[in-house]
């Protein structure tokens, strides 16, 4: 059974993979860097992935991860999160996450890299969902594999604009927990 696909004998379009792909004008080294570094996914994402923030410091490769919120039809639950489960220079990452009320349904982004030639590289990206109850299901079938394939279409789309010509850049990720205050406003009694 496809693990992808939900329980035996349910179809729906709403937890079907969705498959979009780029060619872009940069060699397959230089744009695998790019994406290992889950600080960069929002500068092409941010037209419906929001208020992005880091889960760790350390922003590149395995363990890397981000949490954000879903611009979606119905989402009542919006927050998600993804974390770098497998990385293989230069050719694959894997991403891996929660999402919805609970962070029931889980989530899967798998990106592959393929070298047309010494300047080129055909990105694709397969994202994947696995709603637990009928309910996610349901709410699902709204933001569905059109609605999902026209927003990461746009986000490859905006990828290629950056690493081919530095345009469309969004605004970039920082760390969870927001700023410190400087230790000169804190204002402490003497017993």
């Amino acid at each position: 059974m496809n693990r992808w696909a939900g329980p035996p004998g349910y179809a729906s379009a709403a937890v079907d993979p969705v498959s979009v792909s780029v060619t872009i004008g940069r060699p397959r080294e230089e744009v695998f860097a790019y994406l290992a570094d889950v600080a960069n996914h929002p500068e092409f994402l941010d037209h419906f992935m929001v208020d992005w923030h880091l889960t760790r410091e350390d922003t590149v490769g395995y363990g890397a991860g981000a949490r954000f919120r879903f611009v979606a039809p119905l989402q009542r639950f919006p927050w998600c999160d993804l974390t770098f489960v497998e990385v293989e220079r230069p050719r694959r990452i894997v991403a891996a996450g929660r999402a919805g009320k609970y962070n029931r349904i889980r989530t899967r982004a798998i990106w592959e890299l393929d070298p047309l030639s010494s300047d080129a590289t055909r990105v694709r990206l397969t994202v994947a969902s696995d709603p637990a109850l009928p309910t996610d299901r349901f709410v699902g079938a709204f933001a569905g594999r059109g609605w999902a394939r026209r927003r990461f279409g746009r986000g490859l789309s905006r990828l290629r604009s950056i690493l081919e010509d530095g345009e469309g850049r969004g605004r970039k990720v920082t760390v969870a927990g927001g700023a410190r205050k400087p230790a000169s406003q804190f204002h402490y009694q003497a017993d």
